[in-house]
């Protein structure tokens, strides 16, 4: 096997597995904005509503 076959497989794997990781990470937002965990479509405002004067995404909680 010559270095550019190694490099093809390489690619290869290493693209499947960032692939793998993105799906990961997409279940994971539907997963838990479904669950009622966290609603991560708030987030996608944060950038239009960033004035000091605008209502916070989430409450913070004074305990610790």
């Amino acid at each position: 096997m010559d270095i550019a076959t190694l490099q093809a497989y390489g690619f290869f794997f290493f693209t499947a597995f960032l692939v793998a990781i993105l799906y990961g990470y997409i279940y994971h937002l539907y997963s838990s904005q479904k669950k009622g965990k966290r609603d991560y479509e708030k987030y996608g405002n944060l950038a239009l509503n960033d004035d000091i004067n605008d209502p916070l995404v989430e409450e913070k909680s004074r305990d610790l």
